[in-house]
């Protein structure tokens, strides 16, 4: 690709990129939110609807059988679209969706409308994650992103809280948390103002746009190009099939990748999901269940913006792996809490951790392919772990019931230790290397963090 991977990587945060930050953090803040606000309102459409914990895990199904569809759709529509329309896309549908959850009448209409709204939401996860990947420098890639989805996880405890309070009021409580997702729309004039990533320009053979994108964001920079530049010039790209994420060089990241999203996507959800109904069925009271899930929620943040120390620092793929085990641990831990505090204390740390992994993984996929794949790739390995969750609740609703309480915290651990070992043993290397180098998987230190710890 020429030298677009140097110019853009040797840039400082331009007003271009702090316009992407805040677009960004809005629409996280709100996709995290409406992620959330089944979880909070399951316990009380149980006892509105008087329903089992069996069709509880009915709607979280068909909600991850929509972001399966979301995900690698999402991925190849940014591929086909582009970055920035791709992303408004799929933010009006998880917000209008969202607001006809509120209208839901039974089980079989909540579920079609959590379904519908789970292919924006994970449309949106996957096409924000890309666009973060190719727009900001390597070296500072993986703090942005950190930091993006700090502020993005304050949607989590503002739902909590929202839902705190919303819910008890009445027995129609519940819709407002869904009235409270759609707010996300907003979002949209935000983005509107998006740079196309010049990296998906010319890879689509818009030369002449993405050097006109490269150089708004050197002049932005007060930056002048390196030397005598030759016009941007790309060779041809192979067109695009899943197959190809599958052709040699690329088989083993897909793999290892798409294997770790799905035990990751099997733990972090068999705990958040399912934590406020848990301790109602375990006798806890909906308010008390609520209060604990409110306070365990505000931690969420915590864990992404530690991740903005950390993730810059150390090769991401032993973060991902020595955090799993830590999530893993501290999981039964909370399983095994004799009293209510220390149900709050391992339940934040439970959270942090999973934070500090989703920060890491989310940059770490896309960056892990070229840009003819990288959204196609993220998508599916994204994807598959959403899909591969339409189960995951009816493990747990099984387990529970077969097995009891604290079976459910056993598997959820071994979720993440396989996590841990999958990514210890086949994850790339991508800690403050170029995007092409990463494609090469042999950088030299130039293209390296001079902060990285090898």
């Amino acid at each position: 690709m020429n030298d677009i991977s140097q110019r853009m990587d040797r840039l400082p945060i331009t007003s271009f990129h702090r316009v992407a930050i805040f677009a960004l953090c809005f629409a996280y803040f709100f996709e995290l939110a409406d992620l959330n606000t089944f979880a909070y309102a399951a316990p009380a459409i149980i006892g509105a609807w008087h329903i089992p914990v069996s069709d509880v895990a009915l709607i979280t199904a068909t909600s991850f059988g929509g972001m399966f569809i979301g995900g690698t759709g999402g991925g190849v529509l940014a591929h086909r679209l582009g970055r920035k329309p791709a992303f408004i896309l799929s933010i009006a549908i998880y917000t209008i969706f969202s607001l006809l959850n509120a209208l839901s009448w039974n089980v079989m209409s909540l579920a079609v409308f959590r379904f519908l709204t789970g292919i924006g939401l994970s449309g949106m996860t996957v096409i924000a994650n890309v666009y973060i990947s190719e727009f900001f420098p390597a070296r500072l890639r993986g703090k942005y992103m950190s930091l993006i989805f700090t502020l993005g996880l304050i949607g989590i405890p503002a739902t909590a809280w929202v839902a705190r309070f919303l819910i008890p009021v009445a027995p129609w409580g519940w819709r407002l948390i869904f009235v409270w997702g759609s707010f996300g729309l907003l979002a949209i004039p935000f983005a509107l103002r998006l740079m196309e990533s010049p990296r998906w320009l010319l890879g689509q053979g818009r030369v002449d746009e993405a050097m006109r994108s490269l150089e708004k964001l050197e002049r932005a920079a007060g930056m002048k190009p390196p030397g005598a530049v030759a016009p941007l010039t790309m060779t041809p790209e192979p067109k695009f099939s899943y197959g190809q994420l599958f052709d040699p060089e690329y088989r083993r990241r897909t793999v290892g990748l798409s294997l770790a999203w799905i035990f990751q996507t099997l733990g972090f959800y068999g705990f958040v999901s399912w934590v406020p109904t848990l301790l109602v069925q375990h006798g806890f009271t909906i308010t008390k269940s609520l209060e604990y899930s409110s306070l365990i929620a505000i931690c969420n943040p915590l864990g992404a913006w530690l991740g903005t120390f950390l993730i810059e620092r150390f090769e991401r793929k032993w973060i991902v792996a020595v955090d799993a085990v830590v999530i893993a641990i501290a999981g039964v831990a909370y399983g095994l809490a004799p009293s209510a505090g220390f149900i709050v204390v391992f339940g934040a740390l439970v959270i942090i951790t999973i934070q500090l992994m989703n920060a890491t993984l989310y940059i770490y996929t896309p960056e892990s392919y070229p840009t003819h794949l990288r959204s196609a790739g993220a998508g599916l390995c994204y994807g598959l772990g959403r899909l591969t969750n339409v189960i995951g609740p009816f493990i747990i609703s099984f387990l529970y019931v077969s097995v009891g309480y604290m079976s459910v915290f056993a598997y959820i651990s071994a979720c993440w230790l396989v996590v841990a070992a999958i990514v210890a043993a086949i994850g790339p290397r991508t800690t403050g290397r170029s995007l092409e180098q990463v494609d090469t998987s042999n950088p030299t230190d130039e293209t390296r963090n001079p902060n990285y710890v090898r």
